[in-house]
């Protein structure tokens, strides 16, 4: 687990909504998280991160969904069928864009081996490009790891940073990769996991705060990508997910992001609660949805530890006290 500060740890609390017990998106009961990381010799540099949206066998208890895609440029798999059916019937997992296939067929197996009466099974897996420090050719990510990512998703406390699909991440110029964040939003609890992999140094936004732009500018281009994946234990339906799902979008922006050409950004939303709620009443939610994604990117960005990876390149972490000195000139916080 990485032992760089959280935001919050360091004060930095961005918006305004209570946060659940951990930050995390398992403060949502019954949401669990795993990850396997593969940093292999000096070009392996990548992983897989699985999420449960409940304890159960998911293919028999299916789970209210739905996506929004924010800019298309993306590898995802699964998404179709979810966009037919509102439902999700498998873990979601995360990790690498050319090993989204072999990730794909190791969840159908373990979907399989669960249910041997099942013939046909819809894979939900999501990507980002990390082939600035992984050999991404290689495909490292195999059956055996898909397993062991899901089966060993817990809940509580989320590793963050370096880790899962997140070992060869960048994020605006920096060391990107895991992040989450929870809010609680009247007597329901949503949670934000991304993967974050986007983004140039002077995009960036703290707060409010040109803190990347402060920080120096880069001559890198911004393109990569993000998946946002929102979970709640609010009762809603696949079309009021989908709603939830567009907020995710504005958590981007909040961080400097404007879906850059080349930068596949996907949310996806889940609720793991049957019933459902007046449109009325969804605001909270809304609102939710924006300040978790926010801080779940932030939160990858504090957590992430400098790494070094194929052909000798380097991604360096947020320096994080230059940036809590930024932030001090703008704002006591």
């Amino acid at each position: 687990m990485s032992e760089r500060p959280r935001p919050r740890d360091l004060g930095v609390r961005l918006g305004v909504l209570p946060v659940g017990l951990h930050n995390a998106i398992t403060d949502v009961p019954g949401v669990a998280v795993g990850h396997v990381s593969l940093i292999e010799g000096e070009s392996v540099r990548t992983g897989v991160t699985a999420i449960k949206t409940h304890l159960g066998n998911p293919f028999r208890e299916k789970t209210r969904a739905a996506a929004f895609v924010l800019n298309g440029f993306g590898k995802t798999c699964g998404l179709a069928q979810v966009e037919e059916l509102g439902v999700l019937e498998t873990p979601i997992l995360l990790t690498g864009t050319l090993n989204v296939p072999r990730v794909a067929d190791g969840l159908i197996s373990w979907i399989l081996r669960q249910n041997p009466d099942v013939l046909s099974v819809n894979p939900v897996v999501g990507e980002c490009n990390d082939g600035y420090l992984n050999d991404i050719r290689g495909r490292h990510v195999r059956e055996e790891h898909v397993f062991a990512a899901i089966d060993g998703a817990t809940g509580g406390p989320v590793e963050g940073g370096v880790v899962g699909a997140g070992v060869g991440m960048t994020c605006y110029g920096f060391k990107g990769g895991i992040g989450t964040a929870s809010r609680r939003a009247g007597d329901h609890t949503l949670g934000a996991l991304v993967l974050a992999n986007f983004g140039a140094k002077e995009e960036l936004r703290i707060d409010g705060v040109p803190v990347g732009r402060e920080l120096g500018e880069s001559r890198e281009p911004g393109d990569g990508s993000c998946m946002v994946i929102l979970g709640t234990d609010a009762p809603v339906d696949a079309r009021q997910l989908k709603r939830l799902a567009r907020r995710g979008g504005l958590g981007l922006a909040r961080t400097g992001s404007y879906a850059s050409h080349g930068s596949g950004d996907f949310i996806l939303a889940f609720s793991n609660q049957h019933g459902s709620m007046r449109d009325e009443e969804l605001n909270p939610l809304f609102q939710a949805v924006v300040e978790a994604t926010e801080e779940a990117v932030i939160d990858a960005l504090f957590r992430a530890e400098t790494t070094r990876g194929r052909d000798g390149h380097v991604r360096e972490s947020l320096p994080i006290e230059p940036t809590l000195a930024i932030l001090r000139r703008h704002r006591d916080f």
